[in-house]
């Protein structure tokens, strides 16, 4: 067993883990953070997907060990203050969800790519925005809503 410790939404936490032991499954059993779900033991559908120092990573492919030390934010730790983030809120408001089972990831890894194409000045576009989101998979829409939601936020955010 190893002992790891790290700040997992503005609060220092620590935990005795196996050496095998996933961020997802910390984040999950350890912690008791549900929101970031496993949805398909593979890295292909993106449903766990948390940022680590900043960066969405896809949490079911890295150790707890390798996150030691790191700033983690999980969907649990976006709102403030009582307050939906505004990715949050957009997803509600212009229904980016159907069953729910992929939006944490969906809102997260949007949530970081809307950050990274403001400070870098590019135009985040509806093509920008499915070619972002590639990487996380949701079986119940097309899409639409979700790119919707996503335009919605980043004009806000």
């Amino acid at each position: 067993m190893t002992t790891v410790s790290m700040t997992v939404n503005g609060k220092a936490v620590s935990g005795d883990v196996e050496d095998r032991t996933l961020l997802v499954d910390f984040i999950r059993v350890n912690l008791g953070l549900t929101g970031t779900h496993v949805g398909c033991d593979t890295s292909q559908c993106g449903a766990c997907v948390v940022h680590v120092d900043g960066k969405a990573i896809k949490a079911c492919t890295m150790l707890a060990v390798r996150a030691e030390g790191s700033e983690i934010t999980t969907i649990e730790g976006l709102a403030k203050d009582g307050e939906l983030h505004p990715m949050q809120a957009a997803f509600k408001e212009n229904h980016g969800l159907q069953c729910g089972f992929c939006t944490p990831g969906m809102i997260m890894a949007a949530t970081e790519f809307v950050e990274r194409y403001k400070v870098s000045g590019i135009e985040l576009d509806e093509a920008a925005i499915r070619k972002e989101l590639e990487g996380n998979i949701c079986r119940c829409t097309g899409y639409h809503n979700i790119v919707r939601s996503i335009e919605d936020a980043a004009s806000k955010m």
